[in-house]
């Protein structure tokens, strides 16, 4: 199964932060599993962790290189990703979590979110 993680999984992940719910933890550690982070979310931490908002605990660039390390696939941003955030209901306002629903729906993917109002887009996500 290929599983999207969201930008704050993502984090909660490679920073082993209790945050992260026992259900995405097994989720994580299935041996069926392939992750996947999207660059949108790489850009988020960026932009965040630059402007010392988000209590991003670490840079863009120091993500990159735990999610490689990880062995975490980076997914691109696609066209066809972008264009299809204007298919999406509007539950969601911040662009960075429309665009990962958008990337899930599109490939497809699972998408492992903590937010309930992500999760309200599809069977597909998977609220944790």
């Amino acid at each position: 199964m290929n599983v999207l993680l969201d930008t704050h999984v993502a984090l909660w992940a490679i920073t082993d932060s209790p945050r992260l719910s026992l259900k995405a933890r097994d989720i994580l550690l299935g041996a069926r599993s392939r992750l996947w982070v999207s660059t949108a979310s790489l850009w988020e931490i960026a932009i965040k962790h630059s402007l010392g908002r988000g209590a991003m605990p670490v840079s863009g660039e120091d993500a990159l290189g735990y999610f490689r390390q990880a062995g975490y696939g980076i997914l691109p941003i696609e066209a066809e990703h972008a264009v299809a955030v204007e298919q999406l209901a509007p539950h969601h306002q911040d662009p960075f979590d429309r665009l990962l629903v958008a990337q899930a729906l599109t490939e497809p993917m699972r998408l492992l979110t903590h937010d309930e109002r992500v999760a309200s887009y599809s069977d597909a996500i998977i609220l944790v």
